[in-house]
């Protein structure tokens, strides 16, 4: 079942980004650009990385792609006949060559599925999940952790400095 998702979700992955960098009209390549991001979210809950597939979705899905999107909304798109979307022999190639990229990239899988080679640590599990993320930045990383939080502090205090004597 697991290998079965894997396969599924690499699929919506390698698709949506074909069809992120092939679409002319930039608010289709966002779309694409999030299904992407949540198609990775799933590959990292597959690999018990809880933590990083929800910051995936938190930082990725959520912020970036909101301010693309405000970005895109505030460009002017101009003309939409130019948007559209034409077949011509590069673009052929173009699908031919990824096509057999793709092809490619299964026989590998195949090749390395059937040697033995993918094998994961005990410890592998704990590594992403938000209980050794948290273990880690609060025992190996504790001062660097302080120190950023100190400078994001001061960052801050700065900011509302500045903005107060802009408004006197």
């Amino acid at each position: 079942m697991e290998r079965i998702l894997f396969f599924v979700l690499a699929a919506v992955a390698l698709v949506s980004g074909v069809l992120l960098v092939t679409r002319r009209n930039p608010v289709l390549s966002v779309i694409y650009l999030v299904v992407n991001f949540f198609a990775l979210a799933g590959l990292y809950l597959l690999l018990s990385a809880q933590f990083i597939a929800a910051i995936q979705i938190i930082v990725y899905a959520g912020a970036i792609m909101v301010l693309f999107l405000f970005v895109i909304m505030l460009l002017n798109l101009g003309d939409e006949e130019k948007l559209a979307e034409h077949v011509n022999a590069r673009r052929i190639a173009g699908v031919a060559l990824a096509v057999a990229l793709g092809v490619e990239i299964v026989a590998v899988f195949l090749v390395k599925a059937g040697s033995g080679l993918a094998v994961k640590s005990p410890a592998a599990a704990a590594i992403g999940t938000a209980e050794g993320v948290g273990r880690a930045l609060f025992t190996r990383f504790l001062l660097p952790f302080e120190v950023t939080s100190l400078l994001l502090l001061a960052a801050i205090v700065g900011a509302i400095l500045l903005a107060k004597k802009k408004m006197d």
